[in-house]
C-alpha cells in the first residue's frame, strides 16, 4: 500500500470522498426545479442542472443519458433522484435502474405526476431526505490510493500555465499513478500541435493509434462547422496572455498529464478504469462539458490549472484551483487553492508537484476547495451539433 485516504465506501466497492444525494434532472425542462429542491434540502444535496432540451436527435440523446447515469454512479454520490417533466424521450425509470446496477439507492419523480412545480418541490424535499436519513450514517474508512481517479483540467490559460501550474499538476499527477491511482487529462482540441508527442508517449500501438484518429476527427468536426482549429488557437484571450501558438498551448497543455506512459483513451463520459495509469478522455475543449465528462467516468477529484483566473466548480467532485500566475494568485486568491507562482519565482516544479499532491489527498479526505466554499457548481453537457450528427448518419 502506498497512501491511504479515508472516503466513504459504496456497494460496489468504489470509494467517495464526498457523501451527496444528487438529484439529476432528464432535461432543460427539469432543471430549475431540481436546483431549488437541492438548495432547500440542505449542504448535503447537490443538483446537476443541465441544458439539454427534452427531445434530442438518437447520438445526442444517448450521450446525455450516457453523462447522466455516469453522474449517478460516481462514488460521491451516496444516492439520487431522477427528476423528468414528464414529456422527456430520456425515461427517467430507466435512467434510475441504470444507476442502481452500482448498488446507488435511488428514486424518481415527475413533475407532472406530482400535480406541477409546487408539489415537486415538496415531494423532492420530502425524497431527497429520506434518501439522506439511509446515507448518513456512513463514516469515513481507510482507501488505497490506488482507489482514486483523478480528472487534470485547464482554463484561461497564459504563458504561465506552460510552465508553472501544469507541470506542477503533472508532478502531483505522476506521484498518484506511482502510487497505483489514475490520472485522466481531456480536451482532445488542445493536443492539436502536439499530438506526435503524446503518440510516442502510448503504452501501445492500439492506443496510438486511436489517439491520431481522435485528434484527425475532432479537427474534421470543426472543419464540418467552418471551424479552422489550428487557425482559431490560441484564442484571443490566451493571446491576450502571452501564448503565440497553438503548438505552445497545446505542449503547456498535455504537461498537466505528467509523464508516464498513456494507458488507453476512452469515449465522452466513459468509465474510467480505476488503477490505470494515465488515461486520456476524448472531449471537445469547453472546461465545464469537459469537467463534467470526467465527473461521469467516475472521478472524484478535480484539479484545474489557470493563468488568467477560473471560477469553475462541479456539483459532484471537488474541483482544485491552482494558478501559476502571481498577478491571478494576488487578484483572485478567494478562488484558488494552490499557488504555483512560485516556480515563476524561483521553487522548483518538485516542490509545487508535492505541495498539489498534498492537497489532492487533503481534499480527499474531506477538506472543503474554495470552489466548493462558494458553491461553485456549474455543469454542463456537450452538445453535438447538426453538422457532427450529419457525421455521424
Amino acid at each position: 500500500m502506498c497512501g491511504t485516504f479515508r472516503g466513504y465506501r459504496r456497494d460496489d466497492g468504489q470509494i467517495g470522498v464526498r457523501n451527496y444525494v444528487a438529484i439529476i434532472p432528464t432535461s432543460v425542462a427539469a432543471s430549475p426545479v431540481a436546483r431549488h429542491i437541492a438548495t432547500e434540502s440542505g449542504a448535503w444535496a447537490r443538483a446537476t442542472p443541465h441544458q439539454m432540451g427534452t427531445t434530442q436527435p438518437d447520438p445526442a440523446r444517448r450521450q446525455t443519458e450516457s453523462v447522466l447515469v455516469g453522474v449517478g454512479r460516481n462514488p460521491n454520490v451516496g444516492a439520487a433522484v431522477v427528476l423528468e417533466l414528464g414529456t422527456e424521450d430520456i425515461d427517467a425509470d430507466s435512467l434510475a435502474d441504470r444507476i442502481a446496477t452500482s448498488g446507488t439507492p435511488v428514486e424518481t419523480l415527475s413533475i407532472r405526476d406530482c400535480g406541477g412545480t409546487k408539489r415537486t418541490l415538496e415531494a423532492g424535499r420530502n425524497l431527497m431526505e429520506k434518501l439522506y436519513e439511509g446515507i448518513s450514517q456512513t463514516r469515513r474508512e481507510d482507501a488505497d490510493l490506488s482507489e482514486l481517479i483523478f480528472g487534470a483540467e485547464c482554463g484561461g490559460s497564459d504563458a504561465t500555465s506552460g510552465i508553472a501550474a501544469n507541470p506542477a499538476v503533472g508532478n502531483a499527477a505522476d506521484r498518484l499513478v506511482a502510487a497505483g491511482g489514475t490520472t485522466c487529462f481531456s480536451e482532445t482540441p488542445e493536443f492539436i500541435g502536439a499530438e506526435h508527442i503524446l503518440a510516442e508517449r502510448c503504452a501501445d500501438e492500439k492506443t496510438r493509434e486511436r489517439l491520431l484518429e481522435r485528434v484527425e476527427a475532432r479537427e474534421g468536426q470543426a472543419k464540418l462547422m467552418g471551424v479552422d482549429l489550428r487557425g482559431a488557437q490560441p484564442t484571443p484571450g490566451n493571446q491576450e496572455g502571452g501564448l503565440t501558438t497553438i503548438e505552445e498551448k497545446s505542449l503547456g497543455a498535455i504537461a498537466k498529464g505528467g509523464t508516464t506512459p498513456i494507458r488507453g483513451i476512452v469515449d465522452y463520459g466513459e468509465k474510467l478504469p480505476a488503477g490505470s495509469g494515465l488515461i486520456l478522455m476524448d472531449t471537445p475543449g469547453y472546461d465545464v462539458e469537459s469537467v463534467v465528462a470526467k465527473v461521469a467516468g467516475g472521478a472524484q477529484i478535480i484539479a484545474f490549472t489557470t493563468g488568467r483566473g477560473s471560477t469553475t466548480g462541479n456539483p459532484i467532485a471537488p474541483v482544485i484551483k491552482v494558478t501559476g500566475n502571481p498577478g491571478t494568485w494576488k487578484k483572485m486568491r478567494s478562488n484558488m487553492d494552490v499557488n504555483a507562482s512560485t516556480i515563476v519565482h524561483g521553487e522548483d516544479i518538485e516542490a509545487v508537484g508535492q505541495r498539489v499532491y498534498k492537497t489532492i489527498k487533503a481534499v480527499a479526505n474531506g477538506q472543503r476547495t474554495e470552489a466548493e466554499r462558494r458553491q461553485l457548481q456549474e455543469f454542463a453537457i456537450n452538445e453535438i451539433q447538426p453538422k457532427e450528427l450529419e457525421g455521424t448518419a
